[in-house]
């Protein structure tokens, strides 16, 4: 994965819980010198129409994206929908789903958070959000930053939206197996996002990966955003091991903060294949 420089495919905008909106996030890419990018906003594609005609300007290379929620072993696992030739008729009737799901569990969330002493947690968070895409955690994490019950995001997070704490609301994803048939029907590259921020054991990555590649599953993100050098390296082993191409990102949300598009640990010298050399990303990879 030596030629990845000027690629990024993890990446946010105001279409989902991201605060930039498409153009304004190709801008800035294309500041950062990136010429293959994703929009990977979760569970809808909204921003790419907008995203793709900004890099069009830049003259950059848009892949159609998205990042999907889903239930494995009773664990929250985010899948990337590399769609290559968009999603077809029953892709997008998933997605209004999953639309609705976020909608539910917004609502169960802020029911949460007033008990915890956030009023009207549910129109903080939409005004945060400042338009009527569906609700995440991001935005009632700054909603308690706004309310003084937390000093920064992370320590909402920490507190009170982390896994295990009160709003984390575990909705009712479909099962891994679903949403990765979703991806491969529409002629797509499913690949597990960020794996080594799940809290798995080794071997149960390696249960999660079985599980993936069984369903029509092709690629994990190898790196996402900075991680440990010596982490890393295990993990290129492991998608080797599995034969699973590697894909990479920043996972970008918000300027200001730790990452930026682009900005990611190098990926190991290893035995990985990189996602964009997949058979299906071949008109994405082609000379500008």
């Amino acid at each position: 994965m030596d030629e990845a420089r000027g690629i990024d495919l993890h990446l946010h905008s105001s279409a989902s819980d991201g605060r930039l909106t498409p153009t304004e996030l190709v801008d800035l890419c294309h500041a950062k010198g990136l010429s293959h990018i994703a929009l990977t906003d979760h569970d809808t594609l909204a921003g790419v129409a907008e995203a793709r005609q900004r890099c069009a300007h830049h003259g950059m290379r848009l892949l159609c994206a998205s990042e999907l929620s889903c239930q494995w072993r009773g664990m929250t696992i985010h899948i990337v929908a590399l769609l290559p030739q968009g999603p077809n008729a029953a892709f997008t009737a998933s997605l209004e789903g999953l639309a609705e799901a976020r909608v539910k569990r917004a609502e169960e969330i802020a029911r949460r958070l007033e008990k915890l002493g956030l009023d009207d947690a549910l129109a903080r968070a939409r005004a945060i959000a400042g338009s009527e895409r569906p609700l995440g955690r991001p935005d009632f994490a700054q909603a308690l930053v706004d309310a003084g019950l937390a000093a920064d995001r992370q320590a909402a997070f920490k507190r009170y939206l982390g896994a295990g704490k009160r709003g984390d609301v575990k909705t009712h994803w479909p099962a891994l197996e679903t949403v990765v048939g979703w991806i491969v029907d529409a002629g797509g590259v499913a690949v597990v996002a960020h794996p080594l921020r799940y809290g798995m054991t080794r071997r149960k990555r390696d249960l999660l990966f079985e599980a993936f590649i069984g369903a029509g599953g092709q690629a994990a993100e190898l790196v996402s955003g900075y991680q440990n050098r010596d982490t890393t390296f295990d993990l290129a082993r492991q998608l080797a091991h599995h034969e699973l191409y590697g894909s990479l990102g920043s996972d970008f949300h918000f300027p200001g903060g730790a990452l930026a598009p682009g900005t990611l640990s190098p990926a190991p010298r290893s035995h990985v294949r990189p996602v964009w050399a997949h058979p299906a990303l071949a008109d994405f990879v082609a000379p500008l």
